[in-house]
């Protein structure tokens, strides 16, 4: 019996979503690369945009161009737009001036946007055109980074979709384990320990750390998916004949147990081994979360679509926190995906699909939540009207996966309150 079926199996699996579709309020796919530069610690993350896409990445990542950071942007300016210039001579240039000098650089994503897009910029052509030029000492790659009919952690996705042909073939059907989704330093190291301790191995994470340490794939890689939005890296990965291993995301202690549990069982590890590995570590992020319990039990928290978090993060707010679940909102729902987490939230749980925003303030405005999850454009005129709000792109920036995170996950919706009460007057 596999974890996910030794928990409730009842919830929103077979529920009705409401499906919208309007005006939207999200970050584009470039807001990945604030944590996707600091992961791949020898790439460089190249925009080909606007100086909106600059102001943007700067803001985001909270760092000075001239500190020198991990990603630039190639401006298009009028001579571009106006087809005065080639674009492709320039984008040549200004990597080759890039490259002499930042010989460091092992891997270059040119990041597509939405100018580039709009122009029609073929990045594909132009990563190979300058592959075949800097090999083997730089791999240029590319992806999209646009806003156009996306949310920004889509931008996560499409990077590690353009790792997995680069991938190397693993030899025969020698069996391995990987871990798909960015995570921190400190959470992967967590989670090889818990894997070598149920005799899970050998254990591999996309991305790794390292341009050179890719992992091999082939029809004995069976993987984990440790963020809800990366479809379109699963399915290049299925392509290369990999197989996922249903479960849970890990976040919260339920959702860690049945993650962890769920590969342990695939390579044939017995209950009691289980248990003895995971028991310790899951009794101390009870108890951390259980402190926190008190401050969030009963509340209520509505979810704006913003970050395909959401359903995670709702069924541990609301089985391990006691929180109410007015709604929860996401841009996109990915059934398959999200079977293990869908069957685990209360029966009759309110889930929307892709957004329109007047409808939703509308709905959260009536509902008056008492935690509110959304974008950063939305948060300021929310706590205006006396609504408390948390970032949803913070909980992407935050080490929020494991065990050992999970009181830091409850803590992130413990703030807001514990500062709405300080101010109040």
């Amino acid at each position: 019996m596999s974890a996910a079926a030794a928990l409730p199996q009842i919830g929103c699996a077979d529920a009705p979503v409401l499906r919208e579709r309007g005006q939207r309020e999200v970050f584009c796919g470039l807001t990945g690369i604030v944590w996707l530069h600091r992961k791949i610690q020898d790439a460089f993350f190249l925009v080909v945009g606007s100086r909106t896409c600059a102001h943007l990445l700067q803001s985001a990542a909270g760092v000075m161009i001239f500190a020198e950071p991990r990603f630039a942007t190639a401006i298009i300016d009028e001579r571009d737009l106006a087809g005065l210039a080639d674009c492709n001579a320039e984008l040549d240039r200004v990597v080759t001036r890039l490259l002499e000098r930042r010989p460091d650089i092992r891997m270059l994503f040119l990041v597509g946007s939405c100018p580039s897009e709009v122009i029609k910029l073929d990045l594909s052509r132009a990563a190979q055109r300058l592959s075949q030029r800097f090999l083997p000492q730089v791999r240029v790659l590319n992806y999209s980074g646009s806003g156009i009919e996306t949310t920004f952690t889509q931008g996560e996705d499409a990077c590690l979709a353009s790792l997995v042909p680069e991938m190397p073939a693993e030899p025969g059907a020698a069996r391995s384990l990987l871990v798909v989704g960015a995570l921190a330093e400190v959470v992967e190291d967590q989670f090889l320990r818990i894997f070598a301790a149920l005799g899970v191995g050998p254990v591999r994470f996309l991305p790794s750390r390292r341009a050179a340490e890719l992992p091999a794939v082939g029809p004995g890689t069976r993987f984990l998916l440790a963020q809800p939005f990366l479809g379109d890296t699963a399915r290049a990965l299925e392509a290369r004949g990999a197989t996922r291993i249903a479960a849970p995301f890990p976040l919260g202690v339920e959702g860690t147990t049945a993650w962890l549990t769920a590969a342990a069982e695939v390579w044939g590890t017995p209950p009691a081994r289980i248990a003895e590995a995971t028991s310790s570590a899951a009794t101390r992020a009870s108890a951390a979360v259980g402190r926190i319990r008190e401050r969030l039990a009963g509340k209520s928290i509505f979810f704006f679509p913003d970050s395909q978090l959401e359903v995670p993060l709702a069924r541990f707010l609301s089985r391990e926190l006691g929180m109410r679940l007015t709604e929860v909102g996401t841009p996109y729902l990915h059934r398959q995906h999200l079977a293990e987490e869908l069957a685990l939230l209360p029966e009759g749980t309110m889930l929307s699909e892709g957004q329109h925003v007047d409808r939703q303030l509308d709905r959260c405005r009536a509902l008056r939540p008492d935690i509110t999850v959304c974008g950063l454009g939305l948060a300021n005129p929310l706590e205006a009207e006396g609504l408390t709000t948390k970032w949803s792109i913070e909980l992407v920036f935050t080490p929020i996966q494991g065990y050992d995170q999970a009181a830091d996950l409850a803590e992130l919706f413990a703030r807001p309150l514990l500062r709405r009460a300080k101010l109040a007057v």
